[in-house]
């Protein structure tokens, strides 16, 4: 793969492009062995791996200069691992591909980042914004089944656009007052965003309790929700629902005359399922009715990240099933399955599922806890005025959320032209930022 297949883009720069090998030192890192304990004491290497990434993914951050891990100076000597300069590159490069940052003071790196020591013909703010420019490319062209990567051969093909120092610095200059105000709108954004969340929680909140409910109030018995209205009853969820665990997923299942699209956790976010990207298991008729979804059912994911995260099959399709990762719920009276849906939503925000499931490995939400599980339902009438109340608020949030939404992929787009403009020279920054780039008073 050469690297104009990398980034077709860098074709059109005004200025010749070259290996950044050929201008500055290709590293890499490495991990000193995990079974020799000496190697893991009196750490004090700053060491960038995996677990630092989440300080890049917003690309707002330039110098990283703290790390969740350090590394010893015998385990520094003892294996393949380098310390690097502070002006270093770094670009991670296997899992989360394509993130990049400076090193603030003298560090080493896993096996997961590559690495560039400039040499006096590259400005490392250049070649930050240049790696910003192709993170998109990288993640495009990254490969492998279980975690995506750039293998070395390619980053060594990697190009960068070479005009004169003092131009790279303006250039730098100029993208780096631009970006930063392209992501403090971002974080407003994005805290609107975290807002309407938040209300929509409270509003939730207030409903599931009764908090405008007229009338005396009793102790509902349960910790995290307090007082209710005095007529609401409190029960357990297979009082009112059954439940059901999805169908165990094995290689034998992926094969046979009764395949059948069914959901995985992925599938199922916040009251909304995701039917773009489905899977196939064999489903023999002896099994379809059981595991096969009903209009109304809420779907409660079982683990990972997200125990009790729920949403509502509308039939979007007309034949659908579920794996084992998944807790289906079927109303078996008149209580509404939107009012559990509530329910569960308040539970999961305020971490109830998390303090009471099984942690063995991760956290689990057990169709025993789940069904044990115990909620306040109001009358079915209350039920409905209180779920149509919440409804109409979270389409008008959905509204708004969609706005901020499109706003930061306008944002995303922009800051990416602007890059990939400004480093290839397609967009001359002398013209556009006059004097004064530093200060931010672009004119």
């Amino acid at each position: 793969m050469n690297g104009a297949h990398i980034a077709p883009w860098l074709t059109g720069s005004r200025w010749p492009t070259v290996p950044i090998r050929l201008i500055a030192r290709l590293g890499s890192g490495h991990t000193p062995s995990r079974n020799s304990p000496e190697y893991w004491e009196n750490c004090t290497i700053p060491w960038i791996t995996l677990a630092d990434v989440w300080q890049l993914r917003s690309g707002a951050i330039n110098v990283i200069s703290d790390t969740r891990e350090k590394i010893s100076k015998l385990g520094l000597a003892r294996s393949a691992a380098v310390q690097h300069a502070a002006g270093t590159v770094i670009l991670s490069r296997t899992a989360s591909v394509g993130f990049s940052a400076i090193m603030g003071t003298a560090m080493a790196t896993s096996q997961d980042f590559a690495t560039w020591t400039c040499g006096p013909k590259l400005e490392p703010r250049f070649l930050l914004h240049a790696l910003r420019g192709m993170s998109p490319d990288l993640r495009r062209v990254a490969t492998g089944s279980t975690h995506k990567t750039i293998y070395m051969p390619d980053i060594e093909q990697l190009r960068v656009p070479l005009p004169p120092l003092e131009e790279q610095r303006r250039i730098a200059d100029f993208l780096d007052t631009e970006i930063a105000r392209i992501n403090a709108i971002q974080r407003l954004r994005e805290r609107q965003l975290r807002l309407i969340d938040e209300a929509a929680v409270s509003r939730a909140f207030d409903a599931v309790r009764g908090r405008k409910v007229a009338g005396k109030r009793k102790d509902s018995g349960l910790s995290w929700l307090g007082t209710i209205p005095a007529d609401w009853r409190v029960a357990a969820v297979s009082h009112y629902f059954e439940t059901e665990l999805g169908r165990m997923l094995n290689q034998e299942r992926t094969r046979g005359k009764h395949l059948r699209p069914y959901l995985r956790v992925a599938n199922v976010q916040w009251d909304e399922i995701d039917t773009q990207d489905l899977a196939f298991m064999d489903f023999p008729p002896s099994e379809q009715q059981r595991f096969r979804l009903q209009k109304g059912d809420v779907l409660v994911c079982e683990g990972g990240s997200w125990p009790g995260r729920a949403a509502i099959w509308e039939a979007q399709t007309p034949e659908m099933y579920y794996q084992k990762a998944l807790h289906r719920i079927r109303a078996i009276g008149a209580e509404l399955p939107r009012w559990l849906y509530y329910c569960l939503f308040v539970a999961e925000k305020l971490r109830v599922f998390a303090a009471q499931g099984n942690t063995s490995t991760m956290t689990h939400l057990t169709r025993e806890q789940l069904k044990a599980q115990r909620f306040p339902f109001p009358e079915p009438s209350t039920q409905m005025s209180l779920v149509k109340i919440l409804d109409d608020q979270s389409l008008w949030d959905q509204s708004a959320k969609r706005i901020f939404q499109n706003q930061l992929a306008v944002l995303a787009e922009r800051r990416q032209t602007l890059i990939t403009a400004a480093v290839t020279g397609r967009f001359d920054v002398s013209t556009a930022s006059g004097q004064g780039v530093k200060d931010g008073n672009l004119s």
